[in-house]
């Protein structure tokens, strides 16, 4: 069987973080979102938001961390491994604030770092809540949504979007897709 390196993407609170530890709990191979952690980090030393104060230096941090999860993911024995957001992510959120003047080597890493399958979860605004680390509204949700799309899409992939329904039947509709 061929390694499967599958994302699970979409907007802010569109519930890929509790279908992940579905995933988990049912023995997928799962990696999470890292930009909490990095927040978290930046936050520690004394700035609230990174991501809206210096953009380009946490998209770098993110851009590390991605290519490091792919890196792993490539590693892992198992044939499947789920992964909370992507590569291309990182160039979404930067389309969102409006700045297309990145350095080159995201787009690169867009091209060489690729992934089998990518798994979309609508915006659902029965289950969208704002945290300390989501600071977008609703409305930028569903934005950050449009942005995710037209990114993935600009390079090729083709989006599989999962049901809005339980989190148990979320995980049920991903893994119908592999032979296991």
């Amino acid at each position: 069987m061929q390694k499967e390196i599958v994302l699970l993407i979409g907007g802010p609170g569109t519930g890929k973080s509790t279908l992940m530890h579905v995933l988990s709990e049912k023995g997928q191979v799962c990696y999470p979102e890292i930009s909490r952690q990095i927040t978290l980090e930046a936050r520690q030393q004394g700035t609230e938001q990174l991501f809206l104060k210096d953009p380009l230096l946490f998209s770098q941090k993110l851009l590390e961390g991605r290519i490091q999860q792919h890196q792993s993911a490539l590693a892992e024995e198992a044939n499947v491994v789920f992964i909370d957001r992507g590569i291309p992510d990182i160039l979404a959120y930067m389309h969102f604030i409006g700045d297309r003047d990145y350095p080159q080597h995201f787009v690169k890493a867009c091209q060489d770092y690729r992934y089998t399958k990518l798994f979309i979860c609508p915006v659902w605004e029965e289950i969208y809540m704002c945290d300390n680390e989501r600071y977008e509204n609703f409305e930028q949700a569903q934005q950050i949504q449009q942005h995710l799309i037209d990114t993935y899409q600009s390079f090729g992939y083709d989006l599989i979007e999962v049901p809005k329904d339980t989190p148990e039947n979320r995980a049920q509709f991903i893994l119908q897709h592999f032979n296991f």
